[in-house]
Formats: C-alpha cells, sequence, structure tokens
C-alpha cells in the first residue's frame, strides 16, 4: 500500500484529491493538511511514501516544506500548484511529478504511474528535497522539534547556529534546538543575508553582533547582544569582515 499525505489550503482541491486517490487500490490516504505547517507535522508523523504538496500554502510554501524535510526520510513529492511561472520551474525540478490545477482524474493517474514506478524502485524523495532546498527562496521560518510537535521559527529570532557532527544546535536568546541537518546545508536554506561563518563549526546572525574583541593571532572574541561570546576564527577573518563592510 503507498501511503499519501495531501497538503492544500484549498478545501474543495483537497477533498478531490483524496476521492480520486481512494479509487485507487494500492493507495491510502494517510493524512491531509491544510497548510504548510500541519503538512510538516503530517510528514514527520506518517511517514508516507508520497506527499502532494500545494506550491502556496499559508505557514510554509510547498517549497519550504520540501526543502526542510529530513532527506533520509523524505517522501516522493509531488508538487501541486494553480500558478503557470511555477508550472516553468517545473522543468527544473526533480520532483515525481507537477500537477497544473485545474488537472482532470486523467492527469492524475499518470501522476500515479510515476509514483508506483518510483516506489517500486525503492526510491525516495532525497533528489526532491535537494532541488526544493536548492529552488526555495531563503526561509524566514524555520520548522524544528519542540517535544513531539514541529515548531516555526522565525528566523530573524535566530542568534547562533553551532555544528554538531549531522547534527545542528539552533540558539535563540531563551531556547536551544537541535536538528538533524548539517551546517552548510541549514546555511543554504537560511540564505547568506542574514547568517555569516564565524567558525567551522559556527555561523552568527549579523543583527544579533554586539561588538568584537581582537584576540591573539588574529583571532577576535565576538560578543552577541544576548550576552554570549564566541570564537571568530582567522580562517573566516577575512570573508566576515568583507560581509561588515571593512
Amino acid at each position: 500500500m503507498i501511503r499519501v499525505v495531501i497538503a492544500d489550503d484549498e478545501a474543495p482541491a483537497r477533498e478531490k484529491i483524496a476521492r480520486w486517490l481512494s479509487e485507487q487500490p494500492d493507495i491510502s490516504v494517510v493524512a491531509a493538511a491544510e497548510d504548510g505547517l500541519a503538512a510538516a507535522q503530517a510528514i514527520a508523523k506518517e511517514q508516507p511514501d508520497v506527499a502532494f504538496l500545494d506550491v502556496q500554502m499559508p505557514a510554509l510554501s510547498g517549497l519550504q516544506v520540501a526543502a526542510q524535510l529530513d532527506a533520509a526520510t523524505a517522501p516522493l513529492i509531488v508538487f501541486v500548484t494553480a500558478f503557470d511561472e511555477h508550472a516553468v520551474r517545473a522543468f527544473d525540478l526533480n520532483a515525481v511529478d507537477y500537477l497544473l490545477k485545474p488537472y482532470d482524474q486523467e492527469r492524475l493517474l499518470r501522476t500515479l504511474e510515476r509514483v508506483r514506478s518510483r516506489v517500486a524502485a525503492h526510491d525516495v524523495g532525497t533528489a526532491a528535497v535537494a532541488v526544493g532546498r536548492a529552488q526555495a527562496p531563503p526561509c524566514e521560518r524555520l520548522l524544528v522539534p519542540d517535544g513531539e510537535r514541529l515548531h516555526l521559527l522565525d528566523a530573524a529570532t535566530v542568534d547562533w547556529l553551532e555544528a554538531d557532527d549531522n547534527y545542528v544546535h539552533v540558539h535563540t536568546a531563551s531556547r536551544r534546538y537541535m536538528l538533524r541537518r548539517t551546517l552548510m546545508d541549514l546555511l543554504a536554506q537560511l540564505g547568506e543575508e542574514r547568517f555569516v561563518r564565524i567558525h567551522r563549526s559556527a555561523a552568527v546572525n549579523i543583527g544579533a553582533i554586539g561588538s568584537l574583541t581582537p584576540l591573539f593571532k588574529g583571532d577576535h572574541e565576538l560578543h552577541l547582544r544576548n550576552g554570549t561570546t564566541l570564537r571568530l576564527s582567522r580562517r573566516y577573518r577575512d570573508a566576515f569582515f568583507a560581509r561588515m563592510g571593512q
């Protein structure tokens, strides 16, 4: 049985695709979501084989949901949209398919044939996730685990990022979250405008920086507005000061 999550902020669209999918004997719709956050939570909980993601949804777009999935467990992704400009971009996407609204049942059946072929080949959604990360605009809101749920964290409130093998500790003024991501991957998602690398294992929000203290042999102490002190290593010093306009 192929397990499916549907995410669309329009109830008629969700109901239509759920109805058509329910007619397929090998398809089971395990969850439906009306925004990007609910979609991410449903995917994390249900671990589906396939996710139909509307490109434009509240909270997080379909691309942003795909970009924040764990590549090791990501489902196959089918993007859905009503806008032609996204259809053009579809040619660059490595998602399993791309449905342009309004689509008919025959078109959906062709999508399902592609899905079945990929599932039969034991393919996973890693490629779509990677493409989603590359295609998505800088992320303004970050999905972080908060107990058994996922929490939307405003990227502007993140003070600094700390690499820990295949995990990243996301530090805010009041809490620390842990994501199963690499620092390089997360920085690519957040964009280069807001964060700057200061060490092999750390990056800082430019807006969180308060002052700098020169140290011996070219290193610096970097003091954040929240009182945290970090090390700016020589390796990243020149790039850091270039970003600061020095």
